[in-house]
């Protein structure tokens, strides 16, 4: 069956021209020549206008978005546009109006019917200066059957087109297009073949003399057939405005317009179906006899909202007989009676299976069920229940509705369009309620919130929400609808924000106590260890071959599971009780099940001299045996890993982050009193704008973390996280691994992997080391994001899968490498997808991942910096110490292994063959240059196809040979030693250059801007990689686009950069800031960007500061905290309004429709060329 859509259009960044399709010269239709037509239409097109609406947040039925759409003046002396409401919006929008001769002015909402599909714009008349124009009749009674029309509008986005059809029928029921949107009712439409299509609501349907006998609003998309809005209540309405206009003499105040409702819906049925319902006979006499001609059937009730004034009064199947003794039939009657009775008792009666039955109800002020101001807060839009959807969801009308779930809602799982029933304990009935109960929360409080779903109406599910730690969006906002101005304005939600950081002290897991509103600190168990574990234990083993494995001990204290004599502890052992799940070895002879037993330890199994496990087996109970190994490894090593969440709020995804939530195993690598560290996979922990939890396999707690360090080359970030938040049972029972970073592995070494379920249940597998230095190459994204180059990673002949994380460690448990997840980007053949998935060019790219060993010895490295500090490294406040952070020096160039046979071929000399041979005669690899990163200091020097043969003399044949000479060079303490001099074959020639090298943080990007909706930060290393930045200066690079927002409705997509705004160039972010204040609301400004492809471009952009200020947020290293500050708003408030961003970019949308077709949200996958 055909769906039935609006005829409304996306946005496209194709020039619109208005055109009138020639006139046929041809044959007379019916009585009307052409020529009639040709004079109609010359006064008709002028005075239909293209609108172009933005809608700047979500809002009720609609999404945010922005849209092309028809309108057309019915005042010209008073600037009176009319459209459909589903153009209009019940919420904040912003729109302008294109004539036909281009010129384009504001326009302001004054008035959206809240059931019927139709509303007004305003203008001002003295704005259109070089074009004559004319309004449009209305004239709804010269609509009939057979009547000849032309539907004038901007069907397509392309033109003005002109569209013939002939009115078919003028009783069809409403089109039902959305079970969760707008959706008109109580109505009759009429129908014609005239085939609308997008970009059409909003448009004229005229007769042959030039007069609106109805308004076109939607379409069937499988079918030629269009729906038009009958025009009598859009006189009344139209009356009233001018009226209310002529009273208020200078420029305009909201429009007195009553509308009753029962609420209730009716349809019509026709006689047949009305005795089947139970009418009487005598009853369908009565009403034969009182009702028009050519009357077909009577209005039959088809549902009752709950808590309305028919509740429980009338019933749907109930058919309506009289209404205040009055036979009624018909949908424009009962309206009539319903708008001229507001706040009056209606008598209706009704006959409900073969009964009469009579009942009163009060009518009900429409207006005062149909929201005017909603709640913006962490990027949410909360606001009471509207009549259109408490009647789509069977729900009473002011609830708390979820209009958008922004960061903070939806970060607990709380969907769109749910309705809010409690939060921290409390009723929460309506929107008041909920700002009560947010205003006593502090930051990083968690507190249970019970939600209702219309999808699972029987039931409420209950989440933990967790109020935003840092300043990601501005405090909490009212916005209430000025039909006076067009706009919403915005205040404090809370006047006086108390809103404070979280006690680091409580856990966020604690229970809730709803008498005082406060987090109760959870007890300690009785009789468990208080300390903590001391400093990580990073042990070193001379070498495999010689057996010797003496631990290596820092703080004077052992910590993990190893003693001084290398043997498990029984304490130590034995302390490990939690929730297990065994795995049974897939490889090796030695494969055994392990399984647990009461105590948790090891039997059977005693280490030996040299470290290693001598396996003896036992049978327990049941008569299984397990092996002594495996268990020992993993008793360890459970108590030192974590699982990791990360959410990133949709207003910061920054350095190309292609997902707003993350989870992975993580290690912990240092645990005492005042600190604890936790090292995790960069596919994990992506960029330090994030919220990380934390949740131990080893005590059952959760707490939050922040993001310390990003390795800037290898994949692993470090988090940090306060102990005492576990108290002093939890403290005791985490521990610190222990890492052994020599001697690194080789081929055929067995390790085994051990890792956490989602479950918190530890997994192990004994595996084998097959590479122990693959080279990685990973492709870059179409979205460039951070991806691992330079990096040797360890392969195994098994393991869980691609979404298992973990460590590899040996047979003591002590931690050889980590085991990280990878992400890249892989593309399919078209071929083997349906050809509507199929958007540009041949192949789509699809999100993969994968997993790989990562050695520990640069995680060991950066984790002594960080605790016993680094001279002239940057201050970070880490649990209230203040702490100097590691720089890593790099080479900036990204390299490549070729094999020297390759090499030789290149013109390589044996000499130097030889000498790579001889340095690494396993792998036989020379480093080639595949290309250097933009703006670093290797730049220019450096060639794509240099083969580097050596460093300071030293042979190099892997990457960790070109961090160890950065690493020397570094330890020099002189700019000069910084630099590299480097043996370098090139086209034949060897040569020796000196390269200088690059020093990095680990913070990532710490700052950026958002302006007119668009996320822009200073190009980050992914960006960098490709080998390209903007001749002008570089610029500012554009990470996303907001939906709604002005670089939306004037195309300033992602992946390019800002280079110049009216004409100055802005080479970095506080450049632009400083070029862009001097910009005022409403001005236009002039942007130069250039795309990553190099393709510069120039346009133009309309500056919305009301809804859309300029802010920034940055990190603030001395509280450890990310700050917003507004650098320029269009109030007087110190707070900006919150912006809604997407998780991902797409095309400009349809106008969100009120049927199947797709609506203006962001959706996973789709992209605009050239966007995110």
């Amino acid at each position: 069956m055909a769906t039935e859509s609006v005829a409304a259009l996306p946005l496209s960044k194709a020039v619109l021209s208005m055109e009138i399709d020639p006139p046929g010269n041809g044959a007379v239709l019916g009585n009307v020549a052409p020529e009639d037509w040709r004079n109609a239409l010359n006064k008709v097109v002028p005075a239909v206008v293209v609108l172009r609406t933005t809608a700047t947040r979500a809002f009720d039925t609609e999404a945010a978005g922005a849209s092309y759409a028809t309108g057309f003046v019915v005042d010209k002396s008073r600037g009176i546009l009319l459209t459909n409401r589903h153009v209009v919006r019940p919420g904040p929008i912003v729109a302008e109006a294109m004539f036909l001769n281009r010129e384009e002015i504001p326009v302001y909402p004054v008035y959206r019917d809240p059931v019927h599909d139709f509303g007004f714009l305003q203008f001002d008349p003295g704005a259109v200066q070089f074009m004559e124009y004319e309004e449009i009749p209305l004239a709804p009674e010269a609509a009939t059957v057979g009547l000849e029309i032309r539907v004038v509008g901007n069907d397509s986005g392309e033109k003005v087109s002109i569209l013939a059809g002939t009115l078919a029928r003028l009783d069809r029921d409403a089109p039902h297009y959305k079970k969760d949107g707008y959706n008109d009712f109580n109505t009759f439409y009429m129908q014609a073949a005239s085939g609308t299509k997008g970009g059409s609501s909003g448009s004229p349907v005229i007769d042959c003399k030039g007069r609106a006998v109805a308004l076109n609003a939607g379409s069937k998309s499988a079918s030629a057939s269009a729906f038009f809005l009958p025009l009598e209540r859009v006189v009344r309405a139209l009356k009233s405005l001018q009226q209310t206009k002529d009273e208020s003499k200078v420029g305009w105040r909201p429009a007195s317009i009553p509308r009753g409702t029962l609420q209730m819906t009716y349809v019509h049925k026709g006689y047949d179906e009305t005795r089947r319902l139970g009418l009487k006979r005598d009853t369908e006499q009565t009403v034969r006899e009182a009702s028009p001609a050519g009357e077909t059937g009577m209005l039959v009730v088809d549902s009752v909202v709950p808590g309305g004034p028919a509740h429980k009064q009338l019933e749907p199947g109930d058919v309506l007989v009289r209404v205040n003794g009055e036979v009624v039939t018909q949908f424009l009657k009962l309206e009539t009676l319903l708008d001229d009775n507001v706040g009056k008792d209606f008598e209706l009666e009704v006959e409900r299976g073969g009964l009469t039955v009579n009942v009163t109800l009060k009518v009900q002020d429409l207006h005062s069920i149909t929201p005017s101001h909603f709640l913006e807060v962490s990027g949410g839009v909360l606001h009471a229940l509207s009549y259109q959807q408490a009647r789509n969801f069977r729900f009473t009308c002011g609830l708390v509705y979820v209009a958008e779930p922004g960061y903070m809602l939806s970060r607990a799982g709380v969907p769109k369009h749910a309705i809010i029933k409690k939060m921290a304990g409390e009723e929460i009935l309506k929107l008041e309620n909920f700002i009560a109960v947010y205003a006593k929360l502090a930051r990083g409080a968690r507190v249970p919130l019970e939600f209702q779903s219309y999808a699972d109406r029987h039931r409420s599910k209950s989440v933990l929400v967790t109020i935003d730690r840092h300043e990601w969006y501005a405090p909490p906002l009212i916005y209430t609808r000025n039909d006076a101005t067009g706009l919403w304005h915005s205040k404090p939600a809370i006047p006086c924000p108390s809103i404070s950081p979280a006690s680091p002290n409580i856990p966020l897991d604690a229970p809730y106590d709803e008498k005082t509103e406060t987090i109760e600190p959870t007890s300690s168990p009785v009789g468990e260890a208080g300390a903590a574990d001391g400093d990580v234990l990073r042990a070193s083993v001379a070498s495999k071959e010689s057996g010797g494995t003496s631990p290596t001990l820092q703080g004077g204290e052992v910590v993990g599971a190893v003693a001084l004599d290398g043997q498990p502890t029984e304490a130590d052992i034995g302390r490990v009780e939690p929730k297990r799940r065994r795995v049974q070895e897939l490889v090796g002879d030695d494969a055994t099940t392990i399984t647990d037993n009461a105590s948790g330890r090891v039997e059977g199994g005693t280490l030996s001299a040299r470290g290693t496990v001598e396996s003896t087996q036992t049978v327990d109970e049941r008569g299984g045996a397990h092996g002594s190994s495996a268990s020992l490894a993993e008793h360890v090593i459970e108590p030192t890993l974590v699982m990791i969440e990360v959410h990133i709020p949709p207003s910061a995804m920054l350095d190309g982050v292609h997902s707003q939530h993350f989870f992975g195993t993580g290690l912990i690598v240092h645990h005492s009193q005042d600190l604890g560290l936790v090292v995790v996979d960069k596919n994990t922990v992506a960029i330090s704008v994030s919220d990380v939890m934390l949740a131990f396999a080893a005590y059952p707690m959760e707490i939050p973390a922040e993001v310390v360090f990003l390795h800037p080359v290898h994949n692993f970030a470090i988090v940090a996280y306060d102990p005492s938040a576990l108290g002093p049972a939890g403290a005791a029972a985490v521990k610190a691994a222990v890492l052994l970073p020599e001697p690194a592995l080789r081929r055929g070494d067995s390790v085994y992997l051990v890792g956490l379920s989602r479950s918190l249940q530890a997994t192990s597998r004994k595996s084998v080391v097959t590479n122990p230095g693959a080279a990685l190459n990973v492709g870059a994204a179409d979205c460039p994001r951070y991806r691992a180059m330079n990096m040797e990673v360890i392969e195994l002949d098994t393991d869980f899968g691609h979404a298992f994380s973990g460590v590899l460690a040996d047979e003591l448990g002590r931690v050889q490498a980590l085991w990280g997840s990878f992400s890249t980007q892989v593309r399919r053949s078209s071929s083997k997808r349906s050809k509507s998935s199929v958007k540009y060019g041949d192949s789509s790219p699809e999100d993969h991942q994968f997993v790989r060993g990562i050695p520990v010895y640069p995680v060991s490295e950066v984790v002594e910096k960080i605790i016993n500090g680094c001279e002239g490294g940057p201050p970070l406040l880490m649990n209230g110490l203040t702490r100097s952070m590691p720089l890593i020096r790099i080479l900036e160039v990204e390299l490549y292994p070729t094999l020297l046979s390759k090499a030789r071929s290149f013109g390589l000399s044996d000499k130097w063959v030889q000498a790579l041979v001889k340095k690494d005669p396993v792998r036989r690899q020379v480093l080639r240059v595949k290309g250097c990163l933009a703006g670093s200091k290797a730049e220019g020097i450096l060639e794509q196809g240099d083969m580097l043969l050596a460093i300071s003399g030293e042979p190099v044949t892997c990457f960790r040979d070109v961090e160890n000479a950065c690493q020397r060079a570094d330890a020099s303490h002189d700019e000069a030693g910084a630099a590299l001099k480097v043996t370098v074959f090139r086209q034949g020639v060897e040569m020796e250059l000196l390269v200088e090298t690059d020093v990095r943080d680990g913070f990532g990007t710490t700052r950026m801007v958002n302006w007119a909706g668009c996320v822009i930060q200073d190009p980050h290393p992914a960006v960098r990689a490709l080998g390209f930045l903007p001749e002008e200066g570089h610029g500012v690079y554009v990470a996303r686009w907001c939906q709604g927002s002005p670089v939306h409705r004037y195309g300033l997509y992602a992946l390019q950069w800002i280079v110049e705004v009216n004409g100055r160039p802005t080479p970095d972010l506080q450049t632009f800031i400083e070029v862009t204040e001097d910009s005022e609301h409403g001005a236009f400004v002039r942007v130069k960007t250039v795309h990553l492809n190099g393709k510069p471009r120039v346009l133009t952009l309309k500056q919305d500061l009301h809804y859309w200020p300029t802010w920034e947020l940055r990190l603030d290293c001395g509280t450890a905290t990310w700050r917003r500050r507004t650098i320029k708003s269009n109030t007087n408030l110190q707070n900006s309004p919150v912006q809604r961003e997407q998780d991902s970019i797409v095309l400009l949308q349809p106008e969100p429709p009120v049927n199947g077709e797709s609506e203006g949200n962001s959706s996973e996958g789709g992209a605009e060329p050239g966007s995110e």
